[in-house]
């Protein structure tokens, strides 16, 4: 299961999606968060990023052990639907609040 290290900001964003598509394009299902301790809403693009990318696969992301702040910056931007979820095309599809264009 591939596991982030301490950090996800602005500064290893790009090494940390890099390393992440790597582990989705090997099969992986899962992102275990726990050791994620320094976070920004780089973080928050990421993990959108990710799913995006095993959506393509035609497969499931699942993310374990979100952090709080996480899970906050996540509502704050109103997409943490999309990282409990596991399928964004869903999460998506379902919100009614949003006017038509």
């Amino acid at each position: 299961m591939f596991q982030p290290t301490l950090t996800l900001t602005v500064n290893n964003a790009k090494t940390a999606l890099e390393a992440g598509l790597r582990a989705i394009e090997g099969g992986q299902a899962e992102i275990d968060l726990a050791q994620l301790t320094v976070l920004d809403s780089a973080a928050v693009a990421t993990l959108l990023a990710w799913q995006r990318a095993a959506r393509q696969r035609g497969s499931t992301l699942h993310f374990k052990n979100l952090p709080d702040t996480l899970q906050s910056l996540a509502a704050l931007y109103g997409v943490d639907k999309l990282l409990h979820s596991g399928d964004t095309a869903r999460a998506t599809d379902s919100r009614v609040d949003l006017p038509p264009h």
